[in-house]
């Protein structure tokens, strides 16, 4: 996956002069990932923390869900106005309750607004007025199930779902847009009343996708990262507008 270099930063760096953001995200080295900069330029300083997921499975999951809330406080040290776990499945696996509980304890241990990638994919679909949504993503079967669950619970109606049966880490960073384009091609086309597509995996590269779809079926696009992005911002109560990279970041938030 392609990354913003970052410089890890100690208690004794200099606080930035813009709004400072957190990040938890799931691959060890801690950078924060390249749709930051491309959505956001320079009006945002990020900062992230790594969990070093080994697998994107419950079983890799598991291992690092302890050290979430910890990630979140020192990422709240370093002058965090807002903090994210960047990454949905991480945040869905183990269902809804569990991820509102999550963000919760988050929000408890550090005293700033905290969310998760699944919080920002339900909040972007409200958005956009997407009830019925085509699902593509990473994912292998197990994980679609969970996440077929989750959005259900969450007031969505899957349309149709499918998945590239992906749990490398570095595997996902790979796909390029033509495949997600063919796949998120494929579920919106198998039923006739989808209002939108989803693409999820905070790993995907779905900026060009999200363009191209939208233009293509006249819908909007919600993707995982960039979606992540959105929500984090908007709960700073920062714009998170960035005109031209789809409907979402033209959407003002309730």
């Amino acid at each position: 996956m392609m990354m913003n270099s970052v410089t890890p930063l100690s208690s004794s760096t200099a606080p930035s002069p813009l709004p400072t953001i957190g990040l938890i995200v799931p691959p060890a080295s801690g950078a924060v990932p390249q749709d930051a900069a491309t959505l956001y330029g320079t009006r945002i300083h990020f900062v992230a923390r790594g969990l070093g997921i080994a697998s994107i499975s419950p079983a890799g999951f598991s291992p690092v869900m302890h050290s979430i809330v910890d990630k979140a406080k020192e990422l709240r040290d370093l002058g965090a106005q807002s903090i994210s776990l960047m990454g949905t499945s991480l945040s869905f696996y183990r269902g809804a309750a569990f991820a509102e509980e999550l963000r919760l304890m988050m929000e408890d241990a550090t005293g700033v607004p905290c969310t998760t990638m699944s919080h920002a994919v339900s909040s972007a679909l409200r958005a956009l007025q997407i009830r019925r949504v085509a699902v593509a993503t990473a994912y292998t079967d197990e994980l679609n199930t969970r996440l077929h669950a989750f959005l259900t619970l969450s007031g969505f109606e899957v349309t149709a779902m499918a998945g590239m049966s992906i749990d490398g880490v570095m595997e996902v960073a790979a796909v390029s847009t033509a495949e997600l384009i063919e796949l998120a091609r494929t579920v919106y086309l198998s039923r006739a009343d989808a209002d939108g597509i989803l693409i999820s995996c905070g790993g995907l590269l779905t900026l060009d996708a999200i363009r191209i779809l939208e233009k293509e079926f006249g819908v909007p696009v919600v993707a995982s990262s960039p979606c992540g992005f959105w929500d984090v911002v908007r709960i700073s109560s920062l714009s998170p507008a960035a005109p031209g990279y789809g409907r979402l970041f033209e959407t003002l938030p309730e």
